[in-house]
């Protein structure tokens, strides 16, 4: 019976737990598009300092690493575009597009540091 109930209080635990992660990961959607929409209009830096804000909001949003990532090559900060990307592939090892974006990225810089050598 003192087993059932500590079970029973896992399950509570983890159970109020999820409505605290759901809304995290609204939150930083919420940021996540708010720094696409700004993007698309060229608005770089903004778009940086809200998916900065997303994955300080839900640092398992891989998908917000990668728009992170993407901003901070196109802004030439390629060493921290190369933190961003890894960090979305460890947390989202089968997202293709993440990969991609990520094989991408190494591709060309890899070719562009061998060209200075």
């Amino acid at each position: 019976m003192k087993a059932l109930l500590s079970f029973c209080a896992v399950l509570v635990t983890v159970g109020s737990a999820w409505p605290a992660y759901a809304d995290a990961r609204s939150d930083a959607k919420t940021q996540v598009d708010f720094g696409v929409n700004v993007a698309q209009r060229g608005l770089w830096r903004e778009a940086i300092y809200r998916w900065e804000r997303a994955v300080q909001i839900d640092p398992t949003y891989a998908e917000a690493y990668n728009d992170l990532a993407v901003a901070y090559e196109h802004e030439g900060d390629l060493a921290k575009a190369r933190v961003a990307y890894e960090k979305a592939v460890a947390l989202a090892p089968n997202n293709v597009q993440i990969r991609q974006n990520y094989e991408l990225f190494k591709e060309i810089n890899d070719r562009t540091s061998q060209g200075k050598k």
